[in-house]
């Protein structure tokens, strides 16, 4: 008998060692406000030092005094960073204490086969299961949806983008949404596969999809940045930047949300490749920007909405990023997007910010959605999806469903703006 239990307590010896320091074992997510520079200072030197990601701000140079900060510490780097917030008497709260059960929970998957029902577009997918989609998507719908290969990443990823085209009218004007930018924020590539799924069976059957599709062909990007989003599966749930190799440098990726035309490596990006916020070493150096704007920029007589998705942080939000300066139909932009926030408020209960990016966030040069507005897209747009920092970049697959309704209304809302706008401004004006 005494054999036995003694059997039994060494099978099941990992299992009560880990209940037992379940605290020291566990992926965490903190919540710190600095109070004093001092305290500023030492969360700088914690986030750039020690093995941590910063998830609120992007970066350490955004850190400053009563601003909320959210750092992911990986449970070997609970101790000591724990130990430094203690020495230095800066207050924290854990915000998630099981950072590795969300993200299993976002990685389960019970099949990938999009004929399985609506519950496939309630799960989140790796970069095959997407690639798997658009080409199952292209099969199913071969008079509708086109799949276009507007390049490659880094790693020699493709890069496709859906054109949706739900009738034949000639000339038709277009919008453009890409999501999964930033490797980490999952719910993006989810609302991309979730807004083609809604077009495709709700067209005739709901008056605002059915208005938006006969006005506007939709070109959608599901996985701007497949290197990276590969690499949130496979080897570091957290990572941000793309993947490619620097030759200055051992430090992997760049932001491709910095790496566009538009007031290129100003105050809001770096020109070090191991910050979050890097650059590139120049404007569209990496594939995957150049791609779009090379796209972009040979249907900008067609596309009249851009629209690009992230997380977290709920935000609606239009040029400028890269200046304080208002753009040209600041008033228009900041109408539609007003009126998208308003909705959203009244159907969910959930409320967006919205603005200027970079009054409602902080300078952010060389984003893509200033780059388009340069080029002509006057109508250009950066969702910022759900929550606000109760799970962050770890949403649960239960609340995909939310989330991906609450950026329909805006999508919807603003594409029914956008369309309005440009029909009156064709108008012939009547004589006297």
């Amino acid at each position: 008998m005494r054999a036995l239990l003694l059997l039994f307590f060494l099978m099941n010896l990992d299992k009560l060692l880990k209940r037992g320091h379940c605290t020291e074992t566990r992926d965490q997510i903190l919540t710190i406000t600095p109070k004093t520079q001092e305290q500023v200072d030492i969360l700088r030197n914690i986030s750039s030092h020690y093995e941590t990601a910063l998830w609120q701000p992007v970066s350490s140079h955004y850190i400053k005094e009563e601003t909320e900060v959210h750092l992911f510490v990986p449970a070997n780097s609970s101790a000591t960073v724990k130990d430094l917030l203690q020495k230095h008497a800066v207050t924290h709260a854990v915000l998630l204490a099981n950072a590795n059960e969300l993200i299993e929970m976002q990685t389960m998957n019970s099949t990938t086969d999009p004929r399985s029902g609506s519950t496939f577009y309630e799960r989140y997918h790796s970069l095959d299961d997407i690639y798997h989609w658009i080409n199952k998507t292209r099969q199913d719908n071969p008079d509708t949806v086109e799949a276009i290969l507007i390049g490659s990443s880094y790693e020699k990823r493709p890069l496709y983008a859906l054109k949706l085209s739900l009738n034949n009218s000639m000339n038709k004007k277009a919008m453009w949404i890409d999501c999964g930018i930033h490797a980490r924020e999952w719910i993006a590539p989810a609302f991309c596969l979730w807004f083609v799924q809604y077009a495709l069976s709700f067209y005739k059957l709901n008056q605002e999809i059915t208005d938006i599709m006969d006005n506007m062909d939709v070109y959608i990007l599901p996985v701007m940045n497949p290197d990276g989003y590969h690499y949130t599966w496979a080897t570091n749930r957290m990572w941000r930047k793309n993947r490619s190799v620097s030759k200055s440098s051992k430090c992997i990726g760049v932001d491709l949300n910095r790496n566009f035309d538009a007031n290129w490596c100003t105050e809001g990006a770096s020109h070090e490749p191991c910050t979050e916020i890097y650059c590139g070493a120049f404007p569209e150096s990496e594939p995957e920007s150049q791609a779009v704007a090379n796209f972009l920029r040979s249907h900008k007589d067609s596309v009249q909405l851009y629209l690009s998705m992230h997380s977290y942080s709920q935000m609606l939000l239009f040029p400028y990023s890269c200046t304080l300066d208002e753009a040209e139909n600041h008033n228009d932009l900041l109408e539609m997007v007003q009126e998208a926030a308003q909705l959203i408020r009244r159907h969910y209960r959930n409320i967006y910010k919205y603005g200027s990016g970079s009054k409602t966030i902080y300078l952010a040069p060389g984003g893509s959605d200033d780059w388009a507005y340069n080029l002509g897209i006057k109508y250009s747009f950066t969702f910022e999806l759900q929550d606000r920092g109760r799970y962050g970049f770890l949403l649960p697959p239960s609340h995909i469903s939310r989330a991906c309704n609450e950026a329909l209304i805006a999508v919807k809302t603003i594409a029914l703006k956008v369309i309005k706008k440009t029909q009156a401004s064709k108008s012939p004006v009547q004589a006297d």
